[in-house]
């Protein structure tokens, strides 16, 4: 299968044929120096109708990790994610959310994860605004939690109401996994844009595991412990450990990713279903 790299004037435009393991529909794939930015839809044909279009629609990716409290109880917890659920009907722009319990533990020791998927930059500023999700945060969020962190991107995905809004039978179950990376400063041109480059080539030969890909430059002004966000969803959570379990992941999480990277942390939680009806 071939597919293209697309890039702006910042860098140059190089075609890349690879060979696959598994049945694929055709790959877009796009990356920008100028803004750091990569996109990739996988899915094989047969599973999936809504990848390989050539139209693209910009969104904006919003995550958001907690730590709550040693004794948070199951009410308390309960509580604290069903708000931040809620918070998708109290406002304009936001079209996709996921959130839940991290699965296995983590060096920084977060607990809970909280995705959101906004249509403009706009839409995020405001959100960061609103006096519900501030009374949310406040009453039912740090009450429960002692630290956070925040991590905003742009990127695209194809200009399909499945894939913008996450809609549909592969986006109602599988796992959310998400890779958040401090690259050294010296870094963060030409290196981290092959290391990023590297990643993405790998989702284009795993469309049976990966339902989508998006990463991008982070621009959140309260947090820059961070410079990149990753967001993937895997179908499944033996997708998911095929995956990170893999020869080919490891070997290019080693090779590109650690000799530049300054700080890194990968999380997961298991996302249930939640209907398929686009709202």
């Amino acid at each position: 299968m071939g597919f293209a790299m697309q890039c702006s004037s910042y860098c140059s435009c190089i075609s890349i044929s690879a060979p696959h393991r598994f049945p694929q529909a055709p790959l877009s794939f796009h990356a920008a120096r100028k803004n750091q930015r990569i996109t990739v839809l996988c899915g094989s044909d047969r599973r999936s109708s809504n990848l390989g279009s050539d139209k693209k629609r910009k969104i904006v990716e919003h995550v958001c990790l907690l730590k709550a409290k040693q004794d948070l109880s199951e009410e308390e917890e309960n509580d604290m994610l069903d708000y931040l659920y809620t918070t998708q009907y109290q406002m304009g722009g936001v079209i996709a959310i996921s959130l839940g319990r991290v699965s296995a533990p983590n060096p920084e020791r977060y607990t809970h994860a909280l995705f959101m998927r906004f249509q403009k930059k706009q839409n995020l500023e405001k959100f960061y605004e609103n006096p519900f999700y501030l009374k949310v945060l406040k009453d039912h969020v740090l009450t429960y939690c002692h630290g956070l962190v925040n991590v905003d991107f742009e990127s695209e995905v194809d200009d399909e109401m499945l894939s913008i809004f996450r809609k549909g039978e592969e986006f109602n179950h599988g796992v959310e996994f998400l890779l958040l990376i401090s690259f050294n400063e010296s870094a963060l041109r030409n290196q981290a844009e092959d290391a990023l480059a590297s990643l993405a080539l790998m989702m284009s030969e795993s469309p049976s595991l990966i339902v989508q890909f998006t990463q991008g430059l982070n621009f959140s002004p309260s947090s820059k412990e961070y410079t990149h966000g990753i967001v993937i969803r895997f179908r499944s959570v033996e997708a998911f450990e095929i995956f990170i379990n893999s020869k080919e992941y490891k070997n290019v999480w080693h090779s590109k990713f650690q000799p530049i990277a300054h700080k890194s942390l990968s999380l997961h939680f298991s996302v249930d279903p939640v209907g398929t009806e686009i709202m």
